[in-house]
Protein backbone atom coordinates (compact mmCIF):
# COMPACT_ATOMS: atom_id res chain seq x y z
CA UNK A 1 0.00 0.00 0.00
CA UNK A 2 1.04 3.60 -1.04
CA UNK A 3 2.09 5.79 1.62
CA UNK A 4 0.79 9.64 1.83
CA UNK A 5 1.38 12.84 3.48
CA UNK A 6 -2.07 15.09 4.10
CA UNK A 7 -1.55 18.57 5.29
CA UNK A 8 -5.17 19.84 7.09
CA UNK A 9 -7.11 22.75 8.13
CA UNK A 10 -9.87 22.21 10.08
CA UNK A 11 -12.11 25.37 10.44
CA UNK A 12 -15.05 25.49 13.53
CA UNK A 13 -15.26 25.55 17.00
CA UNK A 14 -11.89 23.23 17.15
CA UNK A 15 -10.07 24.89 20.04
CA UNK A 16 -10.93 24.58 23.63
CA UNK A 17 -12.42 20.81 23.10
CA UNK A 18 -9.67 18.65 22.81
CA UNK A 19 -9.65 18.36 19.30
CA UNK A 20 -5.77 17.88 19.26
CA UNK A 21 -5.60 14.98 21.98
CA UNK A 22 -8.41 13.18 20.18
CA UNK A 23 -6.39 13.82 17.17
CA UNK A 24 -3.58 12.60 18.25
CA UNK A 25 -5.42 9.47 19.41
CA UNK A 26 -6.87 8.69 16.37
CA UNK A 27 -3.23 8.76 14.52
CA UNK A 28 -1.46 6.89 17.07
CA UNK A 29 -4.13 4.21 16.78
CA UNK A 30 -3.57 4.02 13.36
CA UNK A 31 0.26 3.93 13.14
CA UNK A 32 -0.32 7.71 11.36
CA UNK A 33 2.89 9.71 11.99
CA UNK A 34 2.78 13.86 12.42
CA UNK A 35 1.67 16.61 14.36
CA UNK A 36 -1.48 18.84 15.54
CA UNK A 37 -1.73 22.58 16.25
CA UNK A 38 -3.62 25.78 17.47
CA UNK A 39 -3.45 28.11 15.12
CA UNK A 40 -3.90 31.78 16.14
CA UNK A 41 -6.72 32.06 13.57
CA UNK A 42 -8.70 29.45 15.52
CA UNK A 43 -8.32 26.88 13.09
CA UNK A 44 -6.31 23.50 13.65
CA UNK A 45 -3.42 22.27 11.30
CA UNK A 46 -2.39 19.02 11.10
CA UNK A 47 0.09 16.96 9.09
CA UNK A 48 -0.51 13.01 8.41
CA UNK A 49 1.41 10.53 7.23
CA UNK A 50 1.73 6.83 6.57
CA UNK A 51 -0.26 3.97 5.04
CA UNK A 52 -2.66 5.39 2.60
CA UNK A 53 -5.82 4.00 3.79
CA UNK A 54 -5.07 4.72 7.89
CA UNK A 55 -4.22 8.69 6.65
CA UNK A 56 -7.72 8.77 4.97
CA UNK A 57 -9.45 7.71 7.86
CA UNK A 58 -7.52 10.06 10.37
CA UNK A 59 -9.01 12.63 7.87
CA UNK A 60 -12.49 11.58 8.01
CA UNK A 61 -12.53 11.95 12.00
CA UNK A 62 -10.96 15.21 11.25
CA UNK A 63 -14.38 16.33 9.47
CA UNK A 64 -16.16 15.29 12.24
CA UNK A 65 -14.14 15.68 15.53
CA UNK A 66 -14.52 15.03 18.86
CA UNK A 67 -17.63 15.67 20.84
CA UNK A 68 -17.73 19.29 21.42
CA UNK A 69 -16.54 19.99 18.65
CA UNK A 70 -18.28 22.11 15.43
CA UNK A 71 -16.61 21.73 12.62
CA UNK A 72 -17.64 23.85 9.54
CA UNK A 73 -14.58 22.90 6.87
CA UNK A 74 -11.69 21.19 6.51
CA UNK A 75 -9.36 21.93 3.97
CA UNK A 76 -6.82 19.28 2.83
CA UNK A 77 -3.79 19.31 0.35
CA UNK A 78 -1.85 16.28 -0.59
CA UNK A 79 1.39 16.07 -0.74
CA UNK A 80 4.40 13.94 -1.41
CA UNK A 81 5.14 11.59 1.35
CA UNK A 82 8.53 12.71 3.07
CA UNK A 83 8.49 10.24 6.05
CA UNK A 84 10.26 13.41 8.49
CA UNK A 85 8.15 11.92 11.53
CA UNK A 86 8.85 9.10 14.49
CA UNK A 87 5.08 9.33 16.15
CA UNK A 88 2.54 12.12 16.17
CA UNK A 89 2.82 14.72 18.49
CA UNK A 90 0.62 18.93 19.87
CA UNK A 91 2.97 21.31 18.33
CA UNK A 92 2.25 24.82 20.36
Amino acid sequence: MAKVRAHVYVEGRVQGVFYRQNTRRQAQSRGVYGWVKNLDDGRVEVVFEGEEEAVKAVVEFCRVGPKGASVSGVTVNWEPYQGEFQGFSIAY
